[in-house]
């Protein structure tokens, strides 16, 4: 048998593979894993059973990887969105508070979401009307539809208008307002795709314009320095409801 050799890329998938068999590591996905720098003293490893489909849009690079302890997982842009087994804790957790603490809410505008996860969490409640999902990346929701079954529901339901635009450009575009606007989004990188949409004049001009009366916005933040710095964004202005959890 030949020498092993480890194959290594930042944020991407190592393993182990054998010099004679001259396959590479994707198409044979022995001994693999995947492994996610967090930051310079961190970073995170899955191990795999394979390599489900990759695949590059306009805007990201798309990864499906089936992990062995956790199911089926999204990867974007080298960045673990979710994973099968426990994708439903965070969307839960989106969605759910602040559709309970509205009185009656009846339409919801999604910000990213791509894979569907906050629009199932959404159609849950009887109350919802409307559900409109807006998300850059045509590929990346027709990737989701096809290999993330357990959303394929939510995308068939009547009630969900799903919408291929940038969602600073939809919700300057439409009249309408919401009772409940979410912003289910990559991290507020700068630099980043979505970084004009954690910004205290997207909230003051764009945002706050469009939640009806008692409308309610909430947004992921992405790790806990990010969150500290969206509390200064708020801090000085009224009239936005923040809802967090704490430790």
């Amino acid at each position: 048998m030949g020498e092993a050799v480890e194959f290594y890329h930042s944020n991407g998938v190592s393993g182990i593979n054998h010099k004679e068999s001259g396959k590479t590591i994707d198409e044979n996905h022995m001994c693999c894993w995947y492994e996610e720098v967090i930051d310079d003293n961190l970073k995170w490893s899955f191990a795999l059973n394979s390599v489900l489909h990759k695949g590059t849009s306009q805007y990201q690079d798309i990864v499906l990887l089936d992990t062995k302890h956790f199911g089926k997982a999204l990867v974007i842009d080298g960045k673990m969105q979710s994973a099968e087994v426990d994708e439903f804790i965070y969307h839960e957790c989106l969605i759910h508070p602040a559709l309970l603490c509205h009185p009656n809410p009846k339409t919801i505008f999604i910000m990213g979401g791509g894979e569907g996860s906050a629009a199932r969490e959404a159609l849950r409640h009887n109350s919802i009307e409307k559900v409109v999902m807006c998300d850059i990346d045509q590929e990346v929701v027709d990737f989701c539809r096809r290999y993330l079954t357990v959303n394929q529901e939510a995308f068939r339901n009547k009630k969900l208008n799903l919408v291929i635009n940038d969602a600073k450009a939809e919700l300057e575009r439409r009249n309408e307002k919401f009772d409940i606007i979410v912003g289910d989004l990559a991290d507020p990188v700068e630099g980043g795709p979505c970084y004009q949409l954690y910004t205290k004049s997207f909230y003051e001009r764009i945002l706050k314009p469009k939640l009806n009366v008692n409308g309610i916005f909430v947004t992921q933040v992405g790790f806990s320095l990010h969150f500290i710095l969206l509390m200064f964004c708020f801090a000085n202005h009224q009239g936005l409801l923040l809802l967090f959890s704490w430790p």
